[in-house]
């Protein structure tokens, strides 16, 4: 019985973890897809703009994608995803604070 609820217990740490691991990339394409249609409601992205940095959150999203095929993602594979969303917010920046007249 003991081995049971540790087995269990050990199960229920490792899922925890693998779930909370791709919380924050979630969340953060959660957030860029919310500021890029609030920049094209606003007038802030002329459409160009946005079907640009939604090209590139549908790139981020496959490299997740791909990530996570084999069930988990590397601390590598992590990092890469993160810089690629460090970039794309920067883009979302500088396209939706750009002179250009919408």
């Amino acid at each position: 019985m003991k081995n049971i609820f540790k087995s269990l217990v050990v199960f229920t740490v490792i899922a925890t973890a693998f779930s909370t691991q791709a919380q924050p990339i979630r969340k953060t394409q959660l957030k860029q897809h919310e500021r890029i249609v609030q920049g094209e409601k606003s007038g802030q992205l002329t459409p160009q703009e946005a079907r640009k940095l939604k090209i590139e959150q549908r790139k981020i999203q496959e490299e997740k994608r791909v990530a996570k095929a084999d069930g988990k993602i590397t601390p590598r594979e992590r990092r890469i995803i993160k810089a690629n969303q460090r970039k794309a917010s920067r883009d979302i920046y500088v396209e939706k604070h750009d002179v250009e007249h919408k």
